[in-house]
């Protein structure tokens, strides 16, 4: 059987060990490698709490602290590989330790179990990883206003139903962008408040008989409190449930933001090139280049969503406390980590060196009676009930579709009037793109001066979001 007994903190129970395979199926090392700094911290304020405890003499607990120190810079110097062979990354440690100071390191593992001792880890892990994302989210997000702020004032079609709709600005589009990561930089920052505490001392699901200081330990590794109740503090994985749902949400919406970027990149949209560098060529057809970049961050979204998926999957029929299929959790929470930061990255490059096409957004205004509902507003200020102004709008449109006309504007004043006596000769300053836009001045409009204080909140908000991260 691979590892030895001393890296098998179980091996006594059992008289018949299980076949290599068995073990192999069985071990986490390759997943949960990446935890050994945490590891080793936990280990460390848990040696220093029994010392002072009186649970292991003092001197003990001085010995085990100074190793563990060494063990990390071994681990960091490349030194001291991990084998793995272990079967997972505490049994490895904890079999270093024992195998330089004997059976002093056999002292580090009272009272705890694997159970907090691992819950405690990836908690850890997460109060310095999740940050670190929140930084990627905020700098793409600053990177998205910067780009908004430059176009604040380039008009473009808004869209509904994939179909020309409003006019509305470039900066409109990618402030509404930045409006949804802004929400999830705050689901991240609202999870990471809930993860901060700390699981060590529950032990395998009921605590412990010797006097442990839960709140020293807490302390010592920076979380807010202890966990309040043992079993759950072993159970719960809401945790990781909460950051998946956040970043299957973010990679959502970068998803969706990637679809409007291969669609306006294409030649029939040509509101966008994208930079040589964010692109690709085609191995048969030399004349393309193609967005593939945004296409890969819209198929990982898929990814992540399946993480989440199998997450719920994986707890829904659990009994409490502790079951060996929560090993399972770290692999696809940091797929899903690993994955969100490298798109963010991807994303935030695209947008930077993107070249905007004010011409041909501008132009896209044409045609499609974009200024339709500005119409309707208009005879609502000349005093008509909304719904009858809306219907004159639609019977005018109506007419501009039978004469072959693709602005509402073509219309004479003379022809208007048939529809309504309101009409008079300032309609046609009114149905202008840029009046159209510039009358939407009330909260959340495209009006450019609206807009940019829009962009001022939302830095505002980012600067405070990111205040409260540790």
């Amino acid at each position: 059987m691979p590892g030895t007994n001393a890296q098998v903190l179980w091996s006594g129970r059992l008289e018949e060990k299980p076949a290599a395979a068995a073990f192999a199926f069985q071990s986490s090392i390759m997943v949960d490698k990446r935890l050994a700094v945490e590891d080793i911290q936990g280990s460390r304020v848990h040696a220093a709490m029994l010392g002072k405890q009186g649970i292991i003499p003092q001197e003990t607990a001085a010995a085990l602290d100074a190793e563990l120190a060494r063990i990390a810079l071994d681990l960091e110097s490349g030194s001291l590989p991990i084998d793995l062979g272990a079967e997972d990354i505490h049994s490895f440690i904890e079999g270093v330790l024992t195998s330089r100071l004997g059976d002093a390191g056999r002292m580090v593992h009272a009272g705890r179990s694997r159970n907090d001792q691992v819950a405690t880890d990836l908690r850890l892990y997460l109060k310095h990883t999740v940050p670190e994302l929140c930084g990627e989210l905020g700098e793409t997000i600053g990177a998205l206003l910067d780009q908004a702020e430059t176009y604040a004032e380039a008009l473009m079609p808004g869209y509904t139903h994939l179909q020309r709709a409003q006019p509305v600005t470039l900066g409109h589009h990618l402030t509404a962008w930045c409006a949804g990561l802004e929400r999830d930089l705050g689901r991240f920052t609202d999870a990471l408040r809930r993860l901060d505490e700390c699981p060590l001392g529950a032990g395998a699901l009921a605590g412990s008989g010797l006097p442990l200081d839960r709140e020293a330990v807490a302390r010592g590794l920076g979380f807010s409190a202890p966990t309040l109740n043992s079993m759950d503090s072993v159970a719960d994985r809401d945790f990781a449930l909460e950051l998946a749902g956040a970043a299957a949400i973010t990679m959502t919406h970068l998803s969706r933001f990637c679809e409007d970027l291969v669609l306006w990149a294409s030649e029939e949209f040509r509101f966008i090139t994208l930079s040589e560098s964010w692109s690709t060529g085609s191995s048969i057809m030399p004349q393309k280049k193609n967005p593939d970049f945004a296409e890969l961050i819209r198929g990982k979204a898929g990814r992540t969503t399946g993480n989440l998926v199998c997450l719920l999957t994986l707890l829904k029929g659990l009994p409490y406390a502790y079951n060996k299929d929560l090993q399972e959790d770290k692999e696809a929470l940091f797929d899903t980590l690993d994955t969100v930061r490298a798109c963010l990255g991807m994303f935030r490059g695209m947008v930077r060196t993107a070249v905007f096409n004010r011409e041909r957004m501008e132009a896209a205004l044409s045609g499609g009676f974009l200024e339709a509902t500005d119409l309707a507003d208009y005879l609502v200020r000349k005093g008509l009930p909304f719904r009858t102004a809306h219907e004159t709008a639609a019977l005018v449109v109506r007419d501009c579709i039978a004469q072959g006309q693709r602005s509402i504007t073509e219309r004479t004043l003379e022809e208007l009037k048939t529809r309504s006596p309101l009409f008079a000769g300032d309609i046609y300053q009114a149905l202008s793109p840029k009046a159209c836009v510039e009358a939407r001045k009330g909260a959340g409009g495209p009006a450019p001066e609206e807009v940019r204080r829009q962009i001022a909140v939302l830095r505002g908000r980012i600067r405070q979001e990111r205040s409260t991260l540790p």
